[in-house]
Formats: C-alpha cells, structure tokens, sequence
C-alpha cells in the first residue's frame, strides 16, 4: 500500500491518495478542486487513479470529485446517508456507487468500510481502510473528513449558519455525540487522517499536525472528555467561529455538481491603461499586493486582499460572487491565484491588471492609510477623537477589547458600514495587523470616511504598551 498526503496551505484542506502497488490502482479520498497533483504523482508512482470518495459535501472548498470522474472516468464513492436535502445531484453522468453505514468496496487488495458519522452534516461518512495486500485482517486506519481532526471535531453549526437551515446546529451536536461514542469503540492504534489542519473554519481548534491516532485523541481531544450528552452539546456550540459567506455557495455547488475545468473562461491580462481607468469607478477591483505595498500606494477604489495563505478565506468573505472580479497583481501569480480562485467556486474573473505597470504609468492618482502605534493615538482614543473599528472575530473581541471599540468582523464589514461614524477619523484594529489592513482597504474604498488609519501591531502591541482593555 502507498498513502500520499496532500495539503492545500490557503484552505487547511488535506486529501490523500491511496494505491495497492500490488494492482496499480488508486483512490483519492476528498479531493480538491485542481487535481493535476493527484495525477502527477499517480503517474511518477506507477499508479492508475480508478477512484475517488468523499466523506460529505464539502462547505470550505470546491471539491475535484466530479472532475476526476468526468475527466479521468474514475468512479465515485459517495454519501447516501442524511435527508433529501442533502444529495449528491450529479452523479447519474458519472460512474459511481452511493454507500451507506457498513458498505465496503475494494481499490485492488485495499478495502474500504463505510462508517456513518454524522454530527458536522447529516450525510458524513468516514472510511476504514484494511490493507489487504500485506495481508492484514484488521484496518490500518480512517479516513475521517470533518468528523475528528486532530485535537478537534468538525463542528455542527454549518447548517444552520452559513446554509440557513433552522434547527440543525442542536441536532447535529447531538448525532456528533452519538458518532464520537462509535469512534470511541474502535482500536487505540488506528491513524487518524482528517480533511482538514489548523486554520480551517469547519472546527474551533483544529491542530497543527497532519494526522493523529484514535487512542491520542481518545486521550488529548476535548471533545472525548465529556460522557454527559448535554454538557458536551454545550460546549461543542459554544465559541465557534463565524463561517465564512462562502460556504453556503460551496454546499451547492459541491451538491450540483462544479464547472468542469476546462468550460471555465479565460482570463487575460488587461494592458491598456485607458481600459484600466475605465475601469475603476465602476467595476470590483481587488489588489493582491502585500498590505504593507498596498499602504504606501493604490489606486482609488480597490479592496487590499493580500495573496498569502489566508486569501482564500477573505476572498470568499469579501468578493462579491455575482458581480465580475478585477485583480491588480504580479502577473506571475496569475495562474496561482486562479487556482486560488477556482478552489472556493470565484469563476466570473474578468481580468488580471500588472500592479507595476499601473504604479510606473503615473496614470492615476494613488490614495493611501496611515499606520499608527499604539502610544501615537492612545490619547485620541481616549478622548473619543477617534472611532475604533475592531474586526476580529466575536470570540476574540468577547475575551477583551479597546474601551469604546465597535466590533464589526472583518467579514462582514461591507454589508455593515453604515453602522460607523463618519465624522471623525476610522482606526481599524485587529489583533496584529493582518485583517485591518484588509478592513481599511474597505473603508477607505467606501469614499465616506475622511481618514483611515490602521493600528500597528493590533491590539496586541497595545496591551504590551499597557493600554487598558476592557
């Protein structure tokens, strides 16, 4: 047996390949989007991708499952548990199978055992792998999806939250408690291979490491400690993040069926300045240069979201999915960034602009934030001279604040701007600068606001300067 892990940095998102050397053939278990990855590395390995699974419908990514079956006729392993709203949708063009709670099905001499494990959605299933070519009687490990991460468990508020269906945050913390007692009966030794790492939004606590065992989690996961139904309902809701906007797009998309690659536009690169000007007023420009660049000098008009490892993320946040998108960039990074893109469902990419033809043209007058330290604008936020935008998440700003801050996640800033004063001066604040930068590029886009600042260091340099919190 060989088992290749892959991980995508900007959405914490892990899938894996599995192939019986013995045979030649392969799965891959939760897919992404690009699955070029996958096929590289079947093909230096020897290996036949025949398959592919998936252990829910996914809510944080594009999922590549209809594209490996379609463009690569592998056949698909999917959910056929949970209610009616939740099918695969897609599926009859394709070669597949619909497993239930205690289905096997074998890749060459590997064999997989379908365990039902719903609490993050209805439908979750995880997989036992056996590995029949060494022999071996007994699995080796479980493919668990977004049911128990490492130091975590998938959380169950999804539904409710993000696709806007009543009631199910309760009832799914409560059949996550029931699938942690199953999980709880299976063998200390078995790895754990989760879909997903430290910085994914589907839990509250994920760790960093790539996998675990059942006997560690059983030992160290928080989750494992609560033998009450109650208790552990309690705790499981309590302080989950908020969930992206984006993902109630994923869940559809993921359920229909996505765009095949290759139907996808193309996107060029707009080189007429005058076009550019054009523009400008009118259509959604987002700048990807780092925030420190973007500061200094941009033009009127565009949102900063820096293309790092949390751009993903923002960009299902911020971009508007029905509207054409804009990108002033590094050229270079075009291609990475429309995989980016591609990967979280943004498919309607108008063009790319080169963010140093447009600062060289000297064609266009550049606006710019100031970045201000903590003791710098001390007074002034004592004095009320200032309004003090927090945008960290609701856990964050419950744990301590800046006396007289207004919290607004940077999230869910542009749908909220009109809930700040524009009479004084906006300092934005986060907890160490990453996500103001973002939220002053917002407000400072928005015209209204007659100055922007942006607090060094985030509200972590201010306790250390011992400014009070609250």
């Amino acid at each position: 047996m060989l088992l290749r892990y892959f991980y995508d940095e900007k959405l914490a998102h892990a899938s894996y390949l599995v192939g019986c050397q013995k045979t030649g053939d392969a799965i891959v278990i939760d897919p992404s989007r690009n699955i070029k990855p996958y096929l590289q590395f079947a093909k230096e390995e020897g290996l036949n991708i025949v398959a592919a699974a998936e252990t829910h419908i996914h809510a944080d990514f594009v999922s590549g499952a209809r594209e490996i079956g379609v463009t690569h006729q592998a056949k698909l392993f999917l959910s056929d548990e949970g209610d009616a709203d939740w099918k695969y949708q897609y599926v009859d063009e394709i070669k597949h199978q619909l497993v239930k709670d205690g289905d096997r099905f074998s890749i060459g001499k590997l064999i997989f055992e379908v365990m039902h494990t719903p609490g993050h959605t209805p439908e979750s299933i995880s997989f036992l792998l056996t590995d029949r070519g060494s022999n071996a009687d007994r699995p080796i490990g479980i493919f668990t999806g977004d049911f128990v991460f490492v130091s975590d468990v998938g959380r169950p508020d999804l539904l409710e939250k993000a696709a806007g269906i009543k009631g199910t945050a309760d009832c799914g913390a409560r059949a996550m408690f029931k699938s942690l007692l199953k999980f709880k009966q299976l063998p200390d030794y078995l790895q754990v291979w989760p879909a997903h790492g430290a910085g994914s939004s589907c839990g509250k606590a994920l760790g960093a490491i790539p996998s675990s065992t059942v006997g560690y989690e059983k030992l160290f996961n928080w989750s494992m400690t609560y033998t009450n139904e109650k208790d552990f309902v309690k705790a499981l809701l309590e302080g989950q993040p908020e969930p992206p906007k984006y993902f109630s797009v994923m869940k559809q998309i993921n359920k229909k069926g996505p765009a095949l690659l290759k139907d996808l536009p193309v996107v060029s690169e707009i080189t007429s300045m005058e076009q550019v000007r054009g523009l400008l007023d009118s259509e959604q420009i987002v700048d990807t240069r780092p925030s420190q660049e973007f500061a200094k000098g941009h033009v009127k008009g565009a949102i900063n979201i820096p293309f790092n490892k949390a751009f993903s993320n923002w960009a299902g946040w911020i971009i508007d999915y029905n509207r054409p998108v804009y990108f002033i960039t590094n050229p270079h990074e075009a291609d990475k960034l429309l995989k980016a893109l591609h990967s979280i469902g943004i498919e309607n990419v108008a063009g790319f602009m080169d963010s140093g033809k447009i600062i060289a043209s000297g064609m266009f007058s550049l606006e710019s934030y100031t970045e201000v330290t903590s003791l710098e604008i001390a007074n002034a936020v004592e004095n009320g001279l200032v309004q003090v935008v927090d945008v960290r998440n609701l856990t964050e700003w419950q744990e301590g604040h800046i006396p007289n801050a207004q919290h607004i996640m940077l999230g869910t800033l542009q749908g909220r701007l009109n809930e700040i004063k524009s009479d004084k001066p906006i300092l934005v604040q986060c907890l160490s600068g990453a996500r103001s930068a973002i939220g002053a590029s917002i407000l400072q886009a928005n015209n209204d606001f007659k100055q922007v600042l942006k607090l060094d260091g985030g509200i972590s340099q201010w306790q250390k300067a011992g400014l009070p919190i609250v």
